[in-house]
């Protein structure tokens, strides 16, 4: 099984190469990214790369047919990765969240591939004040990178691939330490606040609803989608990922990492506006098709690996959300800088090649 994983230099691709090369140590596991993450890492040691059998380095705006062949699994996870960078960057975002990954698609149809596995995101769904969203309930994305991810499920749904089986895993809000970690997500964010201050800023009341799953869950979703029989599920699934007692409201993610971090305090904003991110999801289709790969960390174990993997790195940086090369827009705002980058997210050095 040769298994190709975009997007291997970002926040899930470390952790997932650890988990299919540990439970499936006979894979050949081949990663693809352009490197524009490739310098975040926080831990010593060798880096995630040395478990793959191959390290490509290439923008996916510029794959072909010819760099699929062989390959029996595409595993997508690259994509401009949340709403600040989309917002910033829109059209590209559309260009490699949307256009890349259904050019990636038709090309991997081509070369033969069998399964294609992308991942989705159950911010798809917007403001859902009522009932647990469901798959077939209607869509509200509110960012560029949600309307992206609704736009390549669509894609996906209208290619002509009969022959590959493919599976849109919609995953919960991530969480959790990974070796190239981030900060701009709403529990690692409260974890890094109370490392670094001691205090937690509820930017809305509290009341708003997320639903979570770490890193590691994740990975086990992968794997339960790369060898995925189309019988179990249609040849093209789109479902959403995560397990319906892992959504919690904001204000008890910061009380659960209050008391898990002695001497921290946290407060929230009565008079914010209605947070429009606001949504629970229902897992019970995800339980159904995939009993032995359900998530298994709960939120303490998500926020006692953060404890731990941030106090072992010396984290103590206040100023993180304006500095931090964890939060993956400072990373870009430094690249552009220096004008390594291209205001189209690419390689200044491709641009005068």
């Amino acid at each position: 099984m040769r298994i190709l994983i975009t997007g291997n230099m970002g926040y899930v691709g470390p952790v997932v190469v650890a988990h299919l090369r540990a439970t499936h140590p006979n894979a050949e596991l081949i990663g693809m990214d352009c490197g524009l993450f490739a310098n975040c890492l926080v831990t010593d040691g060798p880096t995630p790369e040395t478990l793959l059998d191959a390290q490509r380095f290439a923008d996916l705006r510029d794959i072909t047919t010819p760099d699929l062949r062989g390959v029996d699994t595409v595993v997508h996870l690259a994509a401009i990765s949340n709403d600040p960078i989309g917002n910033r960057f829109t059209a590209a975002t559309d260009a490699i969240n949307r256009g890349a990954s259904l050019r990636l698609a038709a090309c991997a149809a081509q070369a033969g591939v069998q399964h294609f596995v992308f991942a989705s995101s159950c911010s798809v769904y917007g403001l859902a004040t009522t009932a647990a969203r469901r798959e077939e309930d209607p869509v509200a994305p509110l960012s560029e990178y949600a309307r992206s991810k609704v736009a390549t499920e669509q894609g996906l749904a209208e290619l002509n691939a009969s022959a590959m089986t493919i599976t849109c895993l919609r995953f919960a809000t991530a969480c959790g330490f990974s070796p190239r970690l981030r900060l701009d997500l709403v529990l690692n964010d409260f974890v890094a606040c109370a490392l670094a201050t001691r205090h937690i800023t509820v930017l809305s009341d509290g009341t708003p609803w997320r639903p979570l799953i770490d890193v590691q869950d994740m990975a086990r979703a992968i794997e339960w989608a790369v060898w995925r029989d189309a019988a179990q599920g249609g040849r093209m699934l789109v479902v959403n990922v995560g397990a319906n007692g892992h959504n919690h409201q904001v204000q008890a993610l910061a009380q659960a990492v209050a008391d898990a971090v002695p001497g921290t305090s946290f407060t929230t904003n009565a008079a914010a506006p209605p947070d429009a991110r606001s949504y629970r999801v229902d897992f019970s289709r995800f339980a159904e098709l995939a009993p032995r790969h359900q998530p298994c960390v709960p939120l303490d174990r998500s926020i006692a690996g953060l404890v731990s993997g941030l106090r072992s790195i010396g984290f103590h940086d206040a100023e993180f959300r304006t500095s931090a090369r964890t939060i993956r827009l400072n990373t870009i705002a430094r690249l552009l800088a220096e004008g390594s980058l291209t205001p189209e997210l690419r390689w200044a050095w491709r641009q005068a090649a």
